[in-house]
């Protein structure tokens, strides 16, 4: 039987935000969407099974780190990363541009040969080029591939930006190329251009002459303030082609996600909400609370009486001030998933209030509380 072909519908608009649905053979993914992130081919402290009832279609994956441990020879001697870690979900992974910036020794950028860096974990070396990054990730078997770019560091410098952005869609050119044709799969392009508006333009027309399925914002969640995040995509957010899906990497708090679906938003990743479970930071309607806080030791309310997802609202602040002054593994398991579960019910209202035309006002209620 065929497979199902890669597909975007936009179902309903209230200004720039936009409530639409990305069809895979693997299932459907409601847009506004949040990815819980699997870094190493896991969503820290959860199993697969609870990741999907708190309503989470996709997950992203890390090309960078499974590269490296364990080895995508692994991977594709295990059936593929589904397989391997027992997720029928679609999965996203990011081409590895982002980790190789902050994380490994970097030795070298190379227009040719791409990335060449040294482990992170035990100094090997490793080339990184456009064709290597898309080769690894179709090994994966993963439904949403990103092109290879070069995510530089935050600064004012306009030549070192543009050249870099130069960089980057040349690569995706290549990126493009490797790919070649996988109807039910999806290649994505990155804009890039830091906080120059006529750079984030020029990157993005690049990209659509190239004419990916899809279009990323890059570089941002790097040191910017909100306020110049938002001006990013207030520039280029008129020119983003409506029929493709809007992606925003690495991003970000419920305000970021709320600011972000306003300027024409579709999709999200973020380590927040798991990264924040495992230190006792919880997101709730009511705003964020630190579980760690000696206040809660006697407070025998839940994080939020109303959510019966995953019984969450059966455990007490008081039992979870314990389990984290305890250092129990239990603690970051609960935190976590009352935090992807949060999100997720964030994403779920936004979708409700622009089908009801009400965007606009639910973001103003809630874009400083949370």
């Amino acid at each position: 039987m065929a497979l199902k072909d890669f597909a975007f519908k936009l179902l309903n608009k209230d200004n720039y935000a936009r409530e639409g649905i990305i069809e895979t053979h693997r299932g459907n993914i409601r847009t506004p969407a949040f990815m819980p992130v699997g870094t190493q081919a896991t969503v820290k402290a959860c199993t697969i099974n609870d990741i999907k009832k708190t309503g989470s279609d996709i997950i992203l994956a890390n090309t960078y780190h499974l590269m490296i441990r364990p080895g995508v020879e692994r991977i594709e001697q295990a059936g593929g990363l589904h397989k391997f870690m027992n997720c029928d979900l679609p999965i996203l992974t990011d081409s590895g541009g982002f980790q190789v910036m902050s994380l490994a020794k970097l030795n070298k950028i190379d227009k040719e040969k791409g990335a060449i860096f040294n482990s992170h974990v035990d100094g090997k070396k490793f080339y990184l080029s456009p064709e290597e990054s898309i080769k690894i990730q179709l090994g994966l078997n993963s439904d949403i591939v990103m092109i290879m770019d070069e995510c530089p560091k935050k600064t004012d410098d306009y030549e070192f930006i543009k050249k870099s952005m130069e960089l980057s869609l040349h690569w995706a050119d290549r990126s493009k190329k490797a790919f070649g044709k996988n109807p039910h799969k999806a290649l994505f392009g990155i804009v890039q251009g830091g906080l120059f508006k006529d750079l984030r333009l020029l990157s993005l027309k690049g990209l659509i002459n190239l004419d990916f399925d899809g279009y990323a914002i890059g570089g941002l969640a790097v040191g910017e303030t909100q306020d110049e995040m938002f001006k990013v995509l207030d520039d280029i957010k008129e020119n983003l082609p409506e029929n493709k899906p809007h992606y925003l990497m690495g991003v970000g708090t419920p305000s970021d996600i709320l600011g972000a679906v306003k300027r024409g938003i579709d999709m999200f990743d973020c380590v927040m909400p798991t990264r924040s479970g495992r230190t006792g930071l919880a997101f709730t309607w009511n705003g964020r609370i630190n579980i760690k806080n000696n206040k809660y030791q006697n407070d025998n309310s839940p994080l939020d009486e109303k959510c019966e997802n995953l019984n969450l609202n059966k455990y007490s602040k008081n039992y979870l001030n314990h389990l984290f002054n305890t250092n129990e593994i239990l603690g970051s398991m609960i935190l976590t998933l009352n935090n992807i579960n949060f999100y997720q019910e964030l994403m779920c209202e936004i979708r409700k209030n622009i089908q009801k035309g009400t965007f606009n006002h639910f973001h103003d209620k809630y874009i400083d509380k949370l």
